[in-house]
């Protein structure tokens, strides 16, 4: 198991980065909550990790902090939510909002996320229920390929679970040429969050 990587970041592509440890890059899926604070290109960088091994292939998951590792360990552990899934979760909202939406058994909210049906969201509350912390407890340009950070943005919302013309509506409107890959995907799931675009 590998449970952290602590080296250079030498690439990101939401939702993926490359992260050089002792001349060996190691690409890393990670939730938008990492990739907003993420260094720039160069800089020294390290992650907690979580590997998932399937039988077509091993995944390496990357996170800032000890409690989104956490949060997307006890996602996995629930029926019918997977990785994918999981990041998403994270991605449209903080570890801390994800706990209150629990404990307030805040379903709508819940459903706004990218794969978050009612079903799922009901089951989310249910059974998160136990194994949230009690409160209190503690807890860039891109530089690789050719493509435009709307491009890159769009592909990061279909990689989060969005549908293609969710994506493109979520988009739409924003300033494309002076913004960040990061920014335009931290606005888009914003926008999610007021209109209730969801798959």
């Amino acid at each position: 198991m590998i449970g952290f990587l602590k080296g250079t970041l030498v690439a990101k592509r939401p939702p993926s980065l490359t992260i050089e440890v002792g001349g060996v890059g190691y690409e890393v899926d990670a939730p938008m909550s990492t990739f907003y604070k993420l260094p720039e290109i160069g800089q020294p960088l390290t992650l907690v990790t979580h590997l998932l091994v399937r039988e077509d292939a091993h995944v390496l998951y990357g996170f800032i902090t000890e409690a989104e590792r956490e949060l997307f360990r006890s996602l996995l552990k629930i029926s019918g939510v997977g990785a994918r899934t999981a990041l998403g979760v994270l991605s449209g909202m903080s570890v801390e909002g994800f706990h209150r939406c629990v404990r307030e058994r805040n379903v709508a909210s819940l459903m706004k996320l990218p794969g978050i049906g009612r079903k799922t969201a009901e089951r989310l509350v249910l059974e998160m229920a136990d194994r949230l912390p009690k409160e209190g407890d503690g807890a860039a340009t891109i530089s690789t390929g050719p493509s435009s950070p709307a491009a890159e943005a769009h592909e990061a919302l279909l990689a989060l679970g969005y549908k293609p013309q969710e994506a493109e509506r979520m988009l739409k409107g924003l300033d494309a040429q002076s913004m960040r890959t990061e920014d335009l995907i931290r606005e888009a799931l914003k926008r999610a969050q007021g209109a209730g675009v969801r798959t």
